[in-house]
């Protein structure tokens, strides 16, 4: 985990070099038409605002009241949306642009982002839409994605898969980007349910390239009286009988006994 953070931070500061800078012209451009603009956050200062750069040199601000469309019952946008943004690449609109004799300053809004992205998503989004997504946090039930703008859904383990998992960190990671399938949307709340396993295939699609005697590696998931349940694929799982000195996510080579299409079942043996 360390080093996919470390990845990150590298990957940050590398496309913060490459940014260009932006002409007046440009800014004014960007801002009357609510395009998306990139600010680097170099720091959140004592009052929750969060500072840095747009471009290579043009100083920002998101003040904290334009961090987010999400306020908590005293009216104001909770810590939580602001307090882990420092070193991140924001997406974010212009708000206003401040000339300071020869140069500007920009205060920007992740909220006028997330408000833009919710209008669309109330006019067009459809159940059974096809999302592009980041992971922002996992629970034991739930993962939140992030399907654009700051604006989050929530994937339900069910919805991950028909594997029996002990928690969603089993199949996601925060930071992680992933397609998801709009399962639900309720346009009076807002709320977004997702689904992973439709993007898995269907069981006659997973074993299509298997066949009775194959030998394949598996991950153990779950044991239920009547044997061990081993994951072959994301979306595919077969049944063993129980073994002696297994544990959960340990990996292992099974020999294929039994494929039956029709109950969707398969019939396995753990051989190491």
């Amino acid at each position: 985990m360390e080093e996919n953070v470390d990845k990150q931070n590298e990957n940050v500061k590398k496309t913060k070099k490459k940014e260009k800078n932006y002409s007046i012209k440009q800014l004014e451009k960007i801002k009357k038409e609510q395009l998306v603009i990139d600010m680097y956050v170099e720091e959140v200062d004592e009052s929750l605002n969060m500072v840095g750069v747009v471009g290579s040199n043009i100083k920002a601000i998101i003040p904290r009241d334009e961090a987010s469309s999400i306020v908590g019952d005293d009216g104001l946008v909770e810590e939580k949306h602001i307090i882990n943004k420092k070193g991140k690449v924001l997406h974010t609109c212009i708000k206003d642009i401040i000339k300071i004799e020869d140069r500007v300053e920009l205060v920007l809004s992740k909220k006028m982002l997330e408000l833009k992205v919710r209008k669309w998503m109330y006019m067009h989004l459809k159940e059974g839409m096809k999302l592009k997504g980041v992971v922002v946090s996992t629970t034991e039930y739930a993962a939140f994605v992030d399907v654009g703008g700051g604006v989050t859904g929530i994937l339900k383990v069910q919805d991950m898969t028909d594997l029996i998992l002990q928690h969603t960190n089993d199949m996601f990671k925060p930071g992680q980007r992933i397609e998801v399938i709009v399962k639900k949307y309720d346009r009076d709340t807002g709320r977004i349910e997702l689904s992973y396993k439709e993007l898995l295939g269907t069981f006659e699609e997973n074993v299509k390239n298997l066949k009775e005697g194959d030998i394949v590696e598996g991950v153990i998931r779950n044991r239920i009286k009547s044997g061990v349940f081993v994951e072959l694929k994301p979306n595919l799982v077969g049944l063993a009988e129980h073994v002696n000195g297994i544990e959960y996510g340990q990996k292992v080579l099974v020999s294929i006994k039994k494929i039956n299409v029709e109950k969707k079942k398969i019939k396995l043996i753990i051989i190491g």
